[in-house]
C-alpha cells in the first residue's frame, strides 16, 4: 500500500486505519516509509498515525529533543488523538517517545522502542556525514543496517541532499547533540507502563548492551532481539518486528496509563 500523506493544522502526517491509536515516531534520518510494513500489518485493526518530525526545518533554537517533544504534544492535541495511546519510536524517535511519556504519563498506554537513543548512541558511526562526499554518505547510511544493501539509492540520495544544505545540517547537528546530552538513565524508573524493546542484535549505533541497560532501568520492560539486523528492525526485519509487536499490543490493549500504574504501585 502507498502511504497517503495528509496536511492539517500545519502538520504533515500519515493516518491509516481505525481502532486504538499507534503513534509512530521516526529517527533523525528517518522517514514515513520506515514504518511501511508496520502500517500495512496493523492498520486493519489499529489507527496508525505517523507525524513527519520537522528535524530539518524547525526553528534552530528549538532543534532539540525537548523541542521535538513539544511538537509531538501539539500534534496529539491538534489532531485530538484519543489517549492513552501506544507510542512507538525508532532511534531519535524512541528518545522523543520516552521524554513524551515522562512529561505526559496519563496519555501513554504502552511504549515500543527500537534502536532508541536516550542512554547511548554512536551516531552515524561516530561522525557526521561529510558534505559533498556521496561515497562517504553511502557508507555511513549503510552502517545503519546489518545488510548495507538495505540502504537504497533513494535513501542515500535523501541523506546526501540533507548534508548539502547548511540549514538542514545545523538542525541535524543541534538535535544530535541534544540527544547525546539528554541522558535519561536517572529518569527511566518513573516510566511504569509496559515497554517492548525490539533490538537488532547487530546494531552498531545503539548496541545490544544499550538494550540490556534499558531493560534493567525500565520497571516493566521486555526485550526481543532480531539476528542479522541493525539499527532499524522495522525496516530490515519487518516480519520479525511485527511478530514481536502483535502479541505485545494485544496484551497491553487494556493496560493502565503510566500515571495510573504509578499511582497503583505507590
Amino acid at each position: 500500500m502507498e502511504l497517503r500523506r495528509q496536511q492539517q493544522h500545519g502538520f504533515d502526517y500519515v493516518d491509516e486505519g481505525q481502532g486504538p491509536v499507534l503513534l509512530l515516531l521516526h529517527g533523525l534520518f528517518g522517514a514515513l516509509s520506515n514504518w511501511q510494513q508496520v502500517v500495512e500489518e496493523f492498520s486493519p485493526h489499529y489507527r496508525v498515525v505517523i507525524p513527519v518530525l520537522p528535524v530539518y526545518d524547525m526553528p534552530l533554537l528549538q532543534a532539540t529533543v525537548p523541542g521535538l517533544v513539544s511538537y509531538v504534544e501539539n500534534f496529539v492535541d491538534k489532531l485530538q488523538l484519543p489517549t492513552p495511546l501506544a507510542l512507538l519510536g525508532n532511534s531519535l524517535g524512541g528518545h522523543v517517545a520516552l521524554v513524551y511519556t515522562l512529561k505526559n504519563p496519563s496519555r501513554v498506554r504502552s511504549l515500543v522502542l527500537t534502536g532508541s537513543s536516550g542512554l547511548f548512541e554512536d551516531g552515524m558511526g561516530g561522525s557526521f556525514p561529510k558534505r559533498g562526499d556521496y561515497n562517504f554518505v553511502r557508507e555511513r547510511v549503510g552502517y545503519t543496517f546489518y545488510d548495507p544493501g538495505v540502504a537504497t539509492k533513494e535513501l542515500v540520495d535523501e541523506v546526501f541532499a540533507v548534508t548539502n544544505s547548511n540549514a538542514k545540517c545545523l538542525r541535524m547537528i543541534s538535535i544530535a547533540r541534544s540527544a547525546q546530552h539528554h541522558n535519561l538513565a536517572g529518569d527511566l524508573h518513573r516510566i511504569a507502563v509496559p515497554v517492548l524493546l525490539v533490538w537488532g542484535l547487530n546494531d552498531t549505533i545503539t548496541p545490544p548492551s544499550v538494550a540490556h541497560d534499558f531493560t534493567r532501568l525500565l520497571p516493566q520492560a521486555e526485550l526481543r532481539f532480531l539476528d542479522h539486523c541493525g539499527h532499524a528492525p522495522m525496516m530490515e526485519r519487518p516480519a520479525g518486528f511485527n511478530r514481536a509487536l502483535a502479541p505485545f499490543l494485544r496484551r497491553t490493549a487494556g493496560a493502565p496509563s503510566a500515571l495510573a500504574a504509578a499511582s497503583s504501585a505507590s
